[in-house]
């Protein structure tokens, strides 16, 4: 058994027009939510072994933001990816780690819950995950594998899901 945590970036900053998508930061509600979402995470009692992240400066904002502090490995490949990137990427990773937090983009994030959740075990989460996984959503699926070479569709299970407006109501999509 394997846990895969899966957060979404925060809410980003497009002041600035100028900047490349890659080079946009956050704004201030996308520092609140990354700060909600990361006491949360540490609430929520598990240790990463290992966070894999795309190297986008929101992203990179989102951790700094979080106070997560767990060791970071920086995934170019991982920026904007398709879910089946971010399934190859995670299938590389050490046996021993038992647990992993990935942080990037949707649409992937979302594609790849999708994948690895078999219809069978499809639930009310899940249906919350299918209609919007918005920005600093955090999921996590325990995966009945062994080793990070057998993740396949299908192997896991959503077990839990927060979002800043679950922590924060001033947070929710009606909310400026």
């Amino acid at each position: 058994m394997k846990l895969l945590g899966i957060l979404r970036h925060a809410k980003s900053d497009w002041n600035d027009v100028s900047l490349r998508d890659f080079d946009r930061g956050l704004n201030k509600r996308g520092r609140k939510g990354a700060r909600l979402i990361g006491r949360h995470i540490l609430d929520h009692g598990v240790a990463w072994n290992r966070i894999i992240a795309s190297t986008a400066r929101r992203v990179v904002d989102t951790l700094e933001a979080s106070g997560l502090g767990f060791p970071v490995v920086w995934q170019e490949d991982a920026y904007l990816a398709p879910a089946q990137t971010l399934l190859d990427l995670l299938r590389r990773q050490d046996r021993d780690a038992g647990s992993l937090l990935l942080v990037g983009h949707n649409p992937g994030l979302q594609e790849l819950i999708f994948e690895l959740v078999a219809p069978e075990a499809e639930n009310a989460l899940f249906g919350e995950v299918a209609q919007k996984f918005p920005t600093a959503a955090f999921a996590v699926l325990e995966l009945d594998i062994d080793d990070w070479s057998q993740l396949a569709e299908g192997s896991g299970r959503l077990v839990h899901l927060a979002r800043p407006r679950d922590l924060d109501p001033e947070l929710g999509p009606e909310a400026a």
